[in-house]
C-alpha cells in the first residue's frame, strides 16, 4: 500500500503540533503549512492560507496526498477574522487541493458549531446547524464545515469533518490562561451557576489521533461496519470513573417481576457476567441514530467516513466548574470555601462589566460569552466516531490535566 505525504496546515499551533509528533512517531511523511515556523523537525512552507497560489505551490513542492486543516484563529478576535480565515482560506484549501489533485482532506471542525447559547444533551451528528449562532467564530466554523463536506467527491478528494469539544492538554495558551488568570486574582472560590451542566473536554493526544484515524479510515474504511453497528454494543468508557456496567444490550437486569419471563435469568446473567453477541444482542429504540429505521432515513449514510462530521470527545462529560477546580488543585490551590453566583445574576453583572469596558476603552474580562459557556450543559454522543472510525480516548481528563499542568509549570519555571 502506498503511504501518504501529509501535510498539516496550522501545523505549528497547539492541536497541529500534536498530529505532526504522532505522524512523525509512526514514521509517516509530514511537512507544515503555516504563517510561523515555531518548530524545525518536519519540512516547513511559510504561507497565507487564503493565497491560493501559496498553498498549491506548498502542495506541489510537497507532493501532499493527505491534507489535514488545523487553523483557525483563537476565540475573542473579530469576525472578519474568523471569516477570511475559517470560510475563505477553506475555501482556498479546497481549490488548491482539487487544483493539485490530492486525495484526502481532514478538516478540524468544531463541537460548537451546533451550539447557539442552549443545552446540548448528548446530542449526535444528527442535529442541524443553529438558525441563530453562539457567535462569529462557530458560525464560521459550521460554514467552513459545510463546505468541505459540500466538496466530498470533487476532483476525487474525498473529504472528512472532526468536531472535538473543549481541548485541553500540554502546549494549550488559550485555555490554561484563563484557569491561571482566575488563580493569579484568587477568585477561584467564585462560582457562577449550580455546577449541575455537564461538559465534554477532550484531550488533545486523543483528538490528534482521532485525526489520524480519519485520515487512514478516509482511503481504507471498515467494511464491517454495518454489521458492528447491528451488532456490537459499545463498553463504557471507564478512563476516569473505572469499571462499570451499562445497560447497552437486551441483555439487562430484570428488576422486581411478578412473572419473569423465561430468559429473564440468562439474560440478567449475560448481563453481569459479559457473553457473546447472541447472548447480548444491541438495544436500539427508534430514537437511535443507528436503529433501522433512521439508517433507511437518513440523508446520506452515516457509517461512511467521507463525507460526514464525527463528534470527538474523551466520552467523560463533568460539571463545568469541577474541571477547573481539578485545573487549580494540580497548580496547588487548596481552596475550600466557595461562593455561588446565580447564573441570572451572572450575566447581568457580566453586561455591567461590558458596557464600562467599553466606556473605558478596555478589553473586558468578564462577559456575558463566559456567563452562558459556563452555564450551559454541552455534551455530545460519540458512538458514531467510536464504531466508523474506531476511536476510542486513550489519555483521562484527569491524567490529561496533570500533562498539562506539569507542562505549564515547566513552561513558566513554576517549581512544586
Amino acid at each position: 500500500m502506498v503511504r501518504d505525504i501529509y501535510m498539516v496546515i496550522g501545523g505549528s499551533g497547539f492541536l497541529g503540533r500534536h498530529i505532526v509528533e504522532m505522524l512523525v512517531a509512526r514514521g509517516d511523511s509530514v511537512c507544515v503549512f503555516d504563517i510561523v515556523q515555531r518548530y524545525h523537525d518536519v519540512p516547513f512552507y511559510s504561507g497565507d492560507l487564503t493565497d491560493q497560489n501559496s498553498v498549491e505551490e506548498a502542495l506541489r513542492k510537497s507532493g501532499t496526498t493527505c491534507i489535514i486543516h488545523t487553523a483557525s484563529p483563537p476565540h475573542g478576535l473579530q469576525p472578519p477574522i474568523y471569516w477570511k480565515v475559517n470560510v475563505e482560506g477553506t475555501e482556498t484549501i479546497i481549490a488548491a487541493a482539487v487544483a493539485n489533485k490530492v486525495g484526502k482532506l481532514v478538516y478540524t471542525s468544531s463541537a460548537g458549531v451546533v451550539y447557539d447559547g442552549n443545552d446540548l444533551v448528548n446530542i449526535d451528528e444528527r442535529l442541524d446547524y443553529p438558525e441563530q449562532p453562539f457567535d462569529a467564530y462557530n458560525e464560521t466554523k459550521a460554514k467552513a464545515e459545510e463546505i468541505v463536506l459540500k466538496a466530498n467527491g470533487e476532483g476525487g478528494l474525498l473529504t472528512v469533518a472532526l468536531r472535538p469539544s473543549g481541548i485541553f492538554g500540554p502546549g494549550d495558551r488559550q485555555a490554561m490562561h484563563g484557569f491561571t488568570q482566575v488563580l493569579k486574582n484568587k477568585q477561584t472560590h467564585w462560582q457562577i451557576g449550580d455546577n449541575t451542566n455537564l461538559f465534554d473536554w477532550t484531550y488533545v493526544g486523543n483528538v490528534a489521533r482521532a485525526h489520524l484515524l480519519a485520515a487512514d479510515k478516509l482511503s481504507n474504511p471498515d467494511p464491517d461496519v454495518h454489521v458492528k453497528v447491528a451488532q456490537r454494543p459499545l463498553p463504557s468508557i471507564e478512563l476516569t470513573t473505572g469499571s462499570r456496567v451499562l445497560p447497552t444490550s437486551l441483555a439487562r437486569p430484570m428488576g422486581p417481576a411478578v412473572d419473569p419471563d423465561a430468559d429473564a435469568e440468562k439474560r440478567e446473567a449475560a448481563f453481569r457476567n459479559g457473553g457473546t453477541v447472541e447472548e447480548r444482542p444491541i438495544a436500539r429504540s427508534r430514537f437511535d441514530q443507528f436503529s433501522e429505521k433512521s439508517l433507511e432515513t437518513a440523508e446520506s449514510d452515516p457509517l461512511r467516513v467521507d463525507g460526514q462530521a464525527f463528534f470527538i470527545t474523551n466520552g467523560e462529560p463533568l460539571y463545568f466548574w469541577d474541571f477547573a477546580r481539578a485545573v487549580w488543585f494540580e497548580m496547588g490551590d487548596r481552596t475550600t470555601k466557595l461562593w455561588k453566583l446565580p447564573a441570572g445574576v451572572g450575566l447581568q453583572l457580566a453586561t455591567a462589566a461590558e458596557w464600562w469596558s467599553w466606556l473605558v476603552g478596555k478589553e473586558p474580562t468578564f462577559t456575558r460569552y463566559r456567563v452562558t459557556y459556563s452555564c450551559t450543559s454541552r455534551w455530545y454522543n460519540i458512538e458514531k466516531a467510536r464504531q466508523v472510525l474506531g476511536y476510542e480516548p486513550e489519555v483521562s481528563v484527569l491524567d490529561g490535566i496533570k500533562r498539562m499542568v506539569d507542562w505549564y509549570k515547566k513552561e513558566q519555571n513554576i517549581s512544586g
